[in-house]
């Protein structure tokens, strides 16, 4: 039977001591959780979650250390999510629309985080990163060698995210070819061709040698177009004729003149050049060939020749003499 009546006695006597309980309610609340058992209980689940499971590196793991390796893990990935939201914020607040850039950012951060929740829980269990480091560094320089170019190619994939010398929908000239930038990766870039061919260019390619990137700073290209003319011309009418050729062509930037300079004396012709704008260097060749048709007509209908190469041979006179003298095909 249970001990309620004698609780319900001491119930109405007056406190004998400074505790939320008079003394004699306390000797009843405790028989009284002796005789549920609550007692017992307490102590096997103390004995539960303090019992050694196993021991790691001198550190004895029980329930409860299993428990906050895990919570930390928890806490680590939520402020992984956390900065990760922040970041993407503050790219949007800079004005930064690239979505390669910003998930590059996310991940590498997501990384490092991770990699430091994750060391601190391993430090808490009881498995020490300095011995983890120390055989790391022994596998290490196994595999540093066959990983050399990923490793390489790696680095400079976080060097042109940190300095964004080159960005999506940059129009850059690699080993000869341009292209434009479709996405960046960690390890590589995807570019496509004026053709339409997608390329995967090594980040190390980028970073290494010398590119040229066409929109890093001013999006205006300068398009030119060489020509040459008999020394017989007007030079003066080859000027207004260009300049007309030059004015008449559709898509350049209306806000910069073209430009004629006489370029050289060459051995059949005068040369000149001529250069107008256009703020897509992607249709730059398009551009180019309509400048070149113009230049054509616009001689043509002046009635301007365009020189071209020509020799002459002047013989001595016994030689013109001895030639004249061989017999002639019939």
């Amino acid at each position: 039977m249970f001990a309620i009546p004698s609780l319900l006695r001491t119930a109405t006597s007056p406190p004998t001591t400074a505790g939320p309980f008079p003394q004699e309610q306390e000797g009843a609340l405790a028989e009284f959780g002796d005789d549920l058992g609550l007692t017992g209980i307490a102590e096997m689940v103390q004995q539960v979650i303090s019992y050694q499971i196993f021991e790691l590196s001198g550190t004895g793991v029980n329930l409860v250390l299993i428990l906050t390796v895990g919570l930390l893990v928890v806490a680590t990935w939520i402020i992984s999510n956390l900065l990760q939201r922040w970041v993407e914020q503050a790219f949007r607040a800079r004005g930064v629309e690239d979505m390669g850039t910003t998930a590059i950012t996310k991940r590498l951060l997501h990384y490092a985080i991770m990699a430091i929740g994750l060391g601190i829980a391993l430090e808490t269990i009881g498995i020490s990163l300095s011995a983890l480091f120390a055989a790391g560094a022994i596998f290490a320089v196994g595999i540093g060698f066959a990983m050399q170019n990923i490793a390489q190619n790696f680095v400079s994939g976080l060097i042109l995210l940190v300095e964004r010398a080159i960005k999506p929908g940059d129009i850059v000239e690699v080993e000869g070819r341009v292209v434009r930038v479709l996405k960046m990766g960690i390890r590589t870039t995807i570019g496509q061709t004026r053709d339409g061919e997608e390329l995967i260019i090594p980040n190390a390619s980028l970073v290494q040698s010398t590119v040229k990137n066409y929109t890093l700073g001013d999006p205006l290209f300068r398009i030119q177009a060489m020509v040459g003319v008999s020394y017989e011309s007007d030079m003066k009418a080859v000027r207004g004729s260009l300049a007309r050729a030059a004015e008449s062509v559709q898509g350049r930037m209306q806000d910069r003149e073209p430009v004629i300079v006489l370029t050289d004396f060459g051995d059949s012709t005068v040369d000149w050049r001529v250069s107008i704008w256009t703020d897509d260097a992607w249709t730059s060749p398009r551009l180019a060939s309509a400048l070149r048709e113009a230049i054509w007509w616009g001689l043509k209908d002046d009635g301007i020749e365009i020189a071209f190469p020509q020799i002459d041979v002047h013989f001595d006179p016994p030689v013109e003499e001895a030639v004249s003298r061989l017999p002639r095909a019939s």
